[in-house]
Order: structure tokens, then sequence, then C-alpha cells
């Protein structure tokens, strides 16, 4: 399995190709804008765009979708309806699903915004605007970040310090990185 890092200039975010090399098979994480470049890579090999994960409801996460849906017929995972309607297979909660070869487990995270999910391949968690390289996503009210930082705490934290984080925006990290430097839980650091 390999990814593939695609910069959507348009919303400085990130969207990610998710390659199976034995069936040839990938997925695409936040297809905020489809470039060139990202259709180049899917037809050169050629790959299968099995699935379609999106991490939440938000332009620059989305907005390439529907430029994706004229050229193949993937599976869209997200947990709000609105994104493809219906050829959204909605998710809720936590649980797994096989695409393109792949056990791909999701995890509901909540807090930035009532969509937010949370997508684990391998060891590998693509986290939306849930989690960055330093920060946490940006919530609407102090609940929501109570809910967000508990959800964090709970699914992401948890999960082994090698865990490589592929975020909505900036550059990768992993578990142990975000437990040590993380701005937002720095309190919390230092208390234990």
């Amino acid at each position: 399995m390999k990814v593939y890092f695609h910069l959507n200039l348009g919303g400085f975010s990130n969207c990610y190709l998710i390659v199976n090399e034995y069936n040839k098979e990938a997925i695409i994480v936040d297809p905020g804008q489809v470039t060139d470049e990202l259709i180049e890579q899917i037809e050169s090999v050629p790959y299968h765009v099995a699935g379609v994960l999106v991490t939440h409801n938000h332009g620059s996460h989305v907005h390439g979708l529907k430029t994706l849906r004229k050229i193949y017929s993937p599976k869209i995972l997200a947990a709000d309806w609105e994104v493809a309607r219906e050829e959204t297979t909605v998710i809720s909660g936590d649980g797994k699903v096989r695409i393109g070869g792949m056990m791909v487990h999701y995890m509901a995270v909540p807090g930035h915004t009532a969509d937010s999910m949370v997508y684990k391949i391998g060891n590998m968690l693509f986290t939306g605007d849930v989690l960055m390289a330093g920060t946490i996503g940006n919530t609407a009210s102090s609940f929501s970040n109570f809910i967000l930082r508990t959800n964090i705490e709970d699914k992401i934290l948890s999960q082994t310090e090698d865990t490589v984080l592929f975020p909505g925006h900036g550059p990768p990290a992993t578990v142990g990185s975000v437990r040590q430097f993380n701005v937002d839980f720095e309190e919390k650091i230092q208390n234990l």
C-alpha cells in the first residue's frame, strides 16, 4: 500500500490517494480539488478508484467530488448525506468496511463539525480537520471543544505512538509527536 499527497491550493487542504498495488485499486481521501496530476497518477497505472472517504463536508475537502463522480464510480463514505446525496454511503459511529481490498476503520469524532470522521487504514489515520500536527480543529463552542478533545483522547491518542496522522491541513505527524508537542494538549501534558 502506498499513499500519495495532493495539495488543494484553493483551500490549502490535503487530498490523499491510497493505492493497493496488488489489485490496482485506490481510495481517495478528501478530494478538495481534482487536479491533472491526480488524474494522471490514477490513469498512468491505471488504478480503479474503488472509494472516496470524506472526513467532513467542507468545500475544501469535497469540492472535487463532483468531477470525480463524472469520471469514476467510487463508493463514497461520509457522515453527511449531502456530500453526494443518493450516491453517499452514510456512516455513523465507529465501524469498518472493506474497500479496494483494504480494511477501512472509521470513527466518528465530532466537535470540529457534527459529521467529522477519522479513517484508519493499517497504521495510518486520516484525521481531516479533527487533529493536525500542532493543533486540534476549531470549534464553535466550549462544549464542542470538550467533545472534540475527549474524542481525540479516546480514539486517536489511544493508538500506538508510531501511528501516522495524515491531516486535512498541514504536514503529517505521529500519535507520539502529538502526545508530546500538540499545543492544545500542552496543559494536560505538563500535568502528567
